[in-house]
């Protein structure tokens, strides 16, 4: 998990440790940790999970959630209020960022199916109940980003899924995980919807920065794995070809 910045807390250099609004925030001398642990642990607790046999991974491969004629409903207010604390464990997770917006679909109309895909990730938090987010000095606030997305991933309807998550200074501070809005028609243009999505992040965060007193002046750094992708949006000329995305 190092590549998401997270890392278990040195407590021998500690010097505060404080509680807010579930969150535990623990400051070193070069460093900052954010960590959920004791609200993992209440919500293991709540729903009877402390004693679960742990999961290696928050949901399984290739997995088929979807909308089914035959499924079997399971208690809706039960559901949502099981993802609704999920939704907000999230803001330090960014490991089960992916798999809660996949959970958080189903709101309206939950079956056993997926009430099963929420007890997956408890069993998994129940393995590492304790992911602290670092922060730390690394001398520069320099901005990337990474975006990445699959091709017509839901069974239902076939709309390709989005994430991308962003870098300042070497720490990450942003994540996000959606389905589109569109079905795409091929894998590089789910890719660069993608892209638009991950630079409106981008643009905003430079704003951000600028107005408390941090202006970037160099190009900030986009990575996306789909060469076709890549290519359209780094040749305007290529635009005319695919009106039918002008929006991104």
């Amino acid at each position: 998990m190092k590549k998401f910045g997270y890392q278990q807390a040195n407590t021998d250099h500690t010097l505060f440790s404080k509680h807010r609004a579930g969150v535990e925030v623990t400051r070193s001398k070069h460093s900052l940790f954010l960590s959920q642990k004791k609200y993992v642990m209440d919500l293991l607790a709540d729903t009877g999970m402390l004693d679960c046999k742990p999961a290696d991974t928050p949901i399984v491969e290739n997995h088929k959630l979807g909308v089914y004629v035959d499924q079997v409903p399971t208690y809706k207010e039960r559901y949502q209020r099981l993802v609704g604390r999920l939704i907000y464990l999230s803001l330090t997770r960014p490991d089960i960022a992916y798999v809660v917006s996949v959970a958080s679909q189903f709101m309206h109309s939950p079956s056993e199916d997926y009430i099963a895909a929420v007890m997956c990730i408890l069993s998994y938090l129940k393995s590492a109940p304790r992911r602290d987010l670092l922060f730390k000095k690394n001398g520069h606030l320099d901005l990337k980003g990474y975006t990445d997305a699959d091709y017509a991933g839901n069974i239902t309807n076939r709309r390709s899924t989005l994430g991308y998550f962003t870098f300042v200074g070497g720490n990450l501070v942003t994540w996000h995980s959606k389905k589109q809005n569109v079905v795409p028609r091929s894998f590089a243009k789910s890719e660069y919807r993608g892209i638009a999505q991950g630079v409106c992040e981008i643009l905003w965060l430079r704003w951000l920065l600028a107005e408390i007193g941090f202006r970037l002046d160099g190009a900030t750094k986009f990575y996306c794995d789909n060469q076709s992708a890549f290519e359209i949006a780094n040749n305007p000329v290529q635009h005319d070809q695919t009106k039918h995305v002008e929006v991104d």
